[in-house]
């Protein structure tokens, strides 16, 4: 059952919760995604098979939550994704998250470290903001945001992307590929080679910038950004109890 979690910043957030015994698992969802997907709804299925806790939670603007999405950023997400694990969890957690939920997840490591007791990331986007949207706009797209504030990008997935100025300029805030990056605990990275959004030279470069002594990288031919077929399905599952058996 959905319920909601004010948090001190004013926002509402929707989240729904399994309890159980032993180390939880937190879901961070991607841009313009929802704890509805895939990836959340059979994680918390297989998590409540086992008996272990497990919370996934929708961003101000995203899914259920309140807001708009054009309203919110980065750093925005992550102070939610920081109150609801504070407010909903007991103990240190495992972090899974997915494209843009991996750039949190990684924040969340620096900025929450005492409740992190490991990460596995699926398709991780870390600085996309940066990296792949601001260095991909052309100058027309550039001119576009600085005049109106927003500029519409195609998604793949339906409705366009709107990427205001304020993603932009709060991205640049909490990057996480251009200062030391400390992970002392297990990391699981998941990456497909038809990910259409997630270049594998962005794995491959968190893989080499990130510091920790049990990081691994997993490339699966074939897969793409969604990372949510059956077998796809069954490596994140994998990937979290071999975290899991690691702590």
């Amino acid at each position: 059952m959905t319920e909601y979690l004010n948090t001190a910043s004013g926002r509402r957030i929707a989240y729904n919760q399994n309890a159980g015994d032993g180390i939880g698992i937190v879901f961070l969802g991607g841009f313009m995604s929802d704890m509805e997907g895939t990836k959340a709804v059979g994680l918390e299925a297989w998590a409540k098979a086992q008996g272990r806790p497990f919370l996934r939670f929708d961003y101000s603007g995203h899914g259920q939550s309140e807001g708009a999405i054009t309203d919110g950023s980065i750093g925005e997400w992550a102070e939610d994704a920081k109150a609801a694990i504070e407010a909903l969890t007991v103990g240190p957690q495992v972090l899974v998250g997915s494209s843009m939920g991996g750039w949190i997840a990684l924040l969340l490591t620096q900025n929450m470290p005492q409740k992190i007791a490991g990460l596995v990331g699926i398709a991780a986007a870390p600085d996309f903001t940066e990296d792949s949207m601001w260095a991909g706009f052309t100058p027309a797209q550039k001119a576009e945001l600085s005049d109106n504030g927003v500029v519409l990008l195609p998604s793949g997935y339906g409705e366009p992307y709107p990427i205001t100025a304020k993603l932009i300029e709060d991205g640049r805030q909490n990057l996480v590929l251009r200062k030391p990056l400390p992970l002392p605990f297990p990391v699981r990275f998941l990456q497909g080679t038809h990910d259409g959004s997630v270049k594998r030279s962005v794995a491959l470069h968190l893989l080499d910038h990130a510091d920790g002594d049990d990081v691994r990288l997993q490339f699966v031919k074939g897969a793409d950004h969604s990372f949510s077929t059956p077998d796809c399905m069954d490596i994140i599952e994998t990937a979290i109890s071999e975290v899991l058996s690691r702590l």
